[in-house]
């Protein structure tokens, strides 16, 4: 059995909290998933990561780089 590469953090370096959502406008968590992430299981970044690319679309034009964040949610989750 082969151990499971970690899930890389989504993080596109654009950290910006919306306002009014209080997503990051970069990779759409919450700040208390992006200070936690190191220390959450595997399953729950999963299923952080499983909410993500809605929650970057529901930002709409405040979205920094949806495209590039939502690429790169895919491709940890090995969509």
């Amino acid at each position: 059995m082969t151990a499971q590469k970690p899930i890389a953090s989504p993080c596109i370096n654009v950290c910006a909290v919306d306002g009014r959502s209080g997503l990051c406008t970069g990779c759409g968590r919450r700040l208390k998933e992006i200070a936690g992430w190191s220390g959450m299981s595997e399953a729950e970044r999963r299923a952080v990561m499983a909410e993500l690319p809605d929650r970057i679309l529901s930002l709409g034009p405040k979205a920094a780089a949806p495209m590039l964040a939502v690429a790169r949610i895919k491709s940890a989750l090995g969509a």
